[in-house]
């Protein structure tokens, strides 16, 4: 398998994105060179999914301390403070965003404590978000081992969005990262993609994904699965989370609950992957997770193409929040969590 796809980079010159906005058909890396236009390129969907989010947080704060001009410890937590703001304004629904702005702090507070120097924190910040960006390729390593184990030979998985390499630190994936981990132990699994309105992720990405892996794979549009289900050709359903709530309540891209309910009238297994930094034990349900509304033009338009008559009204919600009954299984880097998801997923943060 090509296990290259790396959709966020650290550079000397800047952090370097891979603009997901043209694929399939144009292959652009942009270099965003201040803490700024890392924030715009996390809005624009230049980079999407919950933890590639949070490592292009991560290296914004870290981009941005570091060309701070000054020598005053108090000014450049100030400075931290101010863009930890900025890059957390981006997008309210991936906790994976303020769990790695978190985490920054964190790190700065201890760098802070020891006496070091703005120089040295500089560079300390610099190395914990590459670490935060090593980290999250392990655990989509360890989510495909686990996640790979439960998908039978010759299965067919239907996947909803894009949950692969591209919304991640590279290499694995969440979701995709379980169909990789279960090739990777010698099965043979096709999948089929559903097309993911409005912003066509599946289409777009997880299809051009697959096909850099030679993983044979179906596109149908959204309002499809269900039919493809009563026919028998889908064995497993497996998609990523941009939160996941502390009773298992998942949070992930519009038309997830549409799946999982047809997935449980079929009686087909509904599986969640993703790190356990997307678990968010400081939310109850899913009740309280914010859902993120987008510009209402992605429904209307596809580029400068206009679908929709003028005068309507729009509503463009970018997430829905699946209730945790109908989830079989999350399957983090620590293990398969299962009903009662308020215990095993407290337990796989011990």
């Amino acid at each position: 398998m090509n296990l290259n796809i790396i959709p966020v980079k650290w550079s000397d010159e800047g952090v370097l994105m891979l603009d997901q906005r043209l694929l399939p058909t144009e292959e652009k890396w942009l270099t965003l060179r201040t803490y700024d236009e890392v924030a715009a390129g996390i809005k624009d969907m230049v980079v999407r999914g919950a933890p590639a989010i949070g490592v292009s947080a991560a290296y914004g704060i870290a981009l941005g301390l570091n060309q701070f001009v000054g020598t005053d410890i108090a000014d450049l937590e100030e400075e931290l403070d101010y863009i930890s703001d900025v890059i957390g304004r981006t997008r309210p629904t991936a906790v994976n965003l303020f769990w790695a702005i978190d985490r920054m702090k964190r790190t700065f507070a201890k760098a802070k404590a020891e006496g070091r120097t703005v120089s040295e924190i500089k560079q300390i910040m610099i190395a914990d978000a590459k670490a935060i960006h090593d980290e999250d390729i392990e655990s989509q390593r360890l989510i495909a081992k686990f996640g790979g184990e439960l998908i039978d030979d010759n299965a067919t998985v239907l996947t909803h969005c894009n949950a692969g390499a591209l919304a991640t630190g590279g290499v694995w994936g969440t979701a995709l990262g379980v169909i990789r981990g279960a090739v990777d132990q010698g099965k043979k699994v096709s999948v089929i993609a559903d097309e993911t309105r409005p912003y066509l992720q599946g289409a777009r990405l997880t299809a051009w994904e697959l096909l850099q892996d030679d993983i044979p794979v179906t596109l149908i549009t959204d309002n499809m699965s269900g039919h493809m289900m009563k026919r028998g050709e889908v064995q497993a359903v497996v998609v990523g989370s941009d939160r996941i709530a502390a009773n298992g309540d998942v949070a992930n891209k519009i038309g997830t609950y549409m799946v999982a309910v047809l997935a449980r009238r079929h009686g087909i297994p509904f599986y969640v992957a993703a790190p356990l930094s997307t678990v968010d034990l400081n939310c109850p349900t899913g009740d309280d997770i914010p859902i993120e509304e987008r510009d209402r033009r992605e429904i209307t338009h596809v580029k400068d193409i206009q679908l929709a008559p003028e005068g309507i009204g729009i509503s463009n919600y970018a997430f829905d929040v699946t209730p945790n009954d109908l989830v079989t299984a999350i399957i983090t880097e620590k293990g398969v969590a299962r009903a009662p998801y308020t215990e095993s997923l407290k337990a796989q943060f011990d």
